[in-house]
This record gives C-alpha cells, structure tokens and sequence, in this order.
C-alpha cells in the first residue's frame, strides 16, 4: 500500500504538512525524530489522515493534486 498523509504540528496547530509514504507508522516516527528538513523545527506531529492506495502511480497524482490549488480547498475543508 501506499500513502498519501496529513500531518499537523502540536507545537504550532496552524503549521501542516502533506506527504507520501509506503511506511505511514515508521514515516512519522522519522518526522517526530527530525529526519525531515522541512518538518523538523515544528515537531512533534501528529497524524490527522491518511488515504491509501494500491497503485503507487495514483497515490503521487492525488499527492500533487492536493499540494495543488485545485484540491486545496478541498483538503483544507476536509483535513484540518
């Protein structure tokens, strides 16, 4: 399986992050220990979803369409 995640800081509430993984536990595991740069300073994180998939083609097409303006709002209305 694949993932696509939503992550929201605990340390600063309006600080969120999306991301892709085929490892969702041992991914944030790796943003609450620092080994992401773009995550590092807000940890820790908290996982507030995931949508799976099977075909690791179409988790990184919904991945960029989220992170897009198209799906943007949706994900904000639906997410967080």
């Amino acid at each position: 399986m694949y993932y696509i995640y939503f992550l929201r800081s605990q340390k600063e509430p309006l600080r969120t992050y999306i991301g892709y993984t085929a490892h969702i536990e041992q991914r944030l595991e790796t943003h609450n220990a620092g080994g992401s740069e773009y995550t590092r300073r807000d940890r820790p994180w908290e996982l507030v979803s995931y949508v799976a998939f099977v075909s690791e083609e179409k988790a990184l097409d919904f991945e960029k369409r989220v992170k897009s303006g198209s799906a943007n709002l949706f994900v904000k209305k639906n997410f967080w």
